[in-house]
């Protein structure tokens, strides 16, 4: 009797997945806070690796060209051009001496010590690449990783590259590099989050601020996310200007600011003006004017430096307070400081609360919508992050509503309700598909008159365009249910955790009570005659 065959039909396994998989399958004792600098630093060297083997073939192919620039007849000219670094870096390709390659590390993975060998190979790599100075994770040698097990890493990484079916060119290596960093943000929990901002969010912030050339800045930077989403919109848009768009950033953790570096580097995308340091007590940049800034700051950060810049001249609209909520005020205005005055534009993710907290932030946001700066809100759903415990909002503000592109948009306000816009990743995740995206993004190219947009309509318990009038009328509240008919968002401005402490605290309290009450009434019932 034949077998019966199976209905149920196989999961298809990604090459991300794959390289996941197996990775994680080497990684031996170490937390993944620690591994995660191993695998993707080994991932990095692999990829800096087949982008310079390729770079040579090139160098030598033209050298042998009679009609190209650096045609040579003689083997050692064609030596000195193949060895020369400036011809890799004009491309923003490292220059990998003998000594430094990936057959050089292939060979070492045979033999002991190796964590110690890659350690010396980076910092030989790092001396001949400036813009990889800092950069390259010498973690190695330190790591508890056992030496069979990051030999079978490098082993295994060495099938993949260029000349093989897995990875043939930048992006795809930049996808699997993107989805092993979404894979340690999630296993990280909230520390994760400090470092990736998720696809969907970021997709649908360049989505509608369509960055097609300028400064794009970002102040907390990441893992460079937003970078690599607008540099992605060009190639989606088949924009031929990318020599128009000039990247700045910054960041304060210097293990995120590398895997920002090397997410960049990989792409071969200009990371110079991508830094290390503090934006709001240390700004690295403080004459740039930026066309267009996009951002994900810590959320409710109270340690923002109110003593050291309560008299900066960046609070325009008022001196952020000594508080969480003066930290998402006080990014904010950093933004809102370094946008250009005719054209800058700006996108920013901040937890719930920023729309509705009082006191002095209440008063800094009447006075940014006073100068007509809020350009759109939208209310976002509930675990778009993996950091689950704070929902968020998007802020889209611009110091020009009558540009002369669109048509004048002086004094109104595009409010999105997307809460309910959602697609369910597993139990505890959503996200947006790029069809949600596009639905979002579209209601705004609606509201300011992009052409080929179709004409934009409120829609009840969705989406509203407000009058400055109407906003003052609402005590300056920019939370999206107020004006679209939907129920209004919970606001959320304090922490999970602290929420919790308070709510067992007065759980505690009110326990205490019970019992005491509890215990007069059984007092009372015995002098009647009726004990308990």
């Amino acid at each position: 009797m034949a077998a019966k065959k199976s209905t149920k039909k196989e999961k298809t396994v990604t090459l991300e997945e794959k390289l996941w998989q197996t990775a994680e399958q080497l990684r031996g004792p170490l937390e993944s806070a620690q591994y995660k600098y191993i695998a993707l630093g080994l991932m990095f060297i692999k990829f800096i690796s087949d982008r310079f083997e390729e770079r040579r073939t090139q160098i030598d192919k033209d050298t042998r060209d009679t009609k190209s620039k650096i045609y040579c007849k003689k083997d050692s000219e064609r030596d000195y051009f193949l060895n020369e670094k400036e011809e890799y870096h004009r491309k923003n390709i490292p220059f990998l001496r003998k000594g430094t390659r990936w057959e050089d590390l292939k060979n070492a993975a045979k033999k002991e010590n190796l964590g110690i060998k890659i350690d010396k190979m980076l910092l030989d790599i790092e001396n001949d690449n400036p813009i990889l100075v800092g950069v390259m994770p010498r973690v190695f040698a330190d790591s508890n990783i056992p030496n069979e097990n990051l030999q079978e890493l490098v082993n295994f990484f060495s099938g993949i590259g260029f000349g093989g079916k897995d990875l043939t060119d930048t992006d795809s290596f930049g996808r699997a590099y993107e989805y092993f960093i979404k894979k340690f943000a999630k296993n990280e929990g909230h520390r994760g989050g400090e470092f990736y901002t998720p696809r969907s969010i970021v997709k649908l912030i360049v989505e509608i601020l369509e960055p097609f050339e300028g400064k794009i800045y970002d102040p907390t930077c990441g893992s460079g996310g937003m970078f690599v989403q607008s540099l992605r919109f060009l190639d989606e848009h088949q924009n031929v200007k990318k020599k128009n768009i000039a990247l700045y950033g910054q960041d304060i953790k210097d293990n995120v600011w590398r895997i920002a570096k090397m997410n960049l580097i990989l792409r071969s995308i200009d990371s110079t003006n991508v830094v290390l340091g503090d934006s709001l007590k240390n700004d690295k940049f403080p004459k740039l004017k930026a066309n267009f800034i996009m951002a994900n700051p810590p959320f409710n950060f109270k340690e923002w430096g109110h003593a050291q810049l309560k008299d900066d001249k960046r609070w325009k609209y008022g001196t952020p307070s000594d508080s969480k909520a003066g930290g998402n005020y006080a990014f904010m205005q950093h933004m809102i400081s370094h946008l250009d005055e005719n054209s800058g534009e700006l996108g920013l993710v901040l937890a719930n609360g920023s729309m509705s907290v009082g006191g002095n932030e209440g008063d800094i946001r009447k006075n940014i919508i006073e100068d007509d700066r809020i350009d759109c809100m939208i209310a976002m759903p509930t675990n778009l992050f993996y950091t689950v415990t704070i929902p968020a909002c998007l802020w889209f503000i611009t110091k020009n509503k009558n540009d002369g592109k669109t048509p004048n948009r002086s004094g109104k306000t595009l409010f999105i309700d997307a809460r309910k816009i959602f697609t369910k990743v597993d139990k505890v995740l959503n996200e947006l598909t790029d069809e949600q995206i596009d639905k979002i993004a579209g209601t705004y190219r609606s509201f300011i008159g992009e052409k080929g947009a179709p004409k934009y309509k409120d829609v009840a318990g969705y989406c509203k365009v407000a009058t400055k009038e109407e906003i003052a009328k609402n005590n300056y509240v920019l939370t999206p249910g107020r004006y679209v008919g939907a129920e209004e968002i919970e606001d959320d401005g304090e922490p999970f955790e602290e929420k919790m402490k308070r709510l067992t605290t007065e759980y505690a309290k009110l326990s205490e009570e019970s019992k005491k009450l509890d215990k007069e009434i059984r007092k009372n019932l015995k002098e009647i005659g009726f004990e308990i």
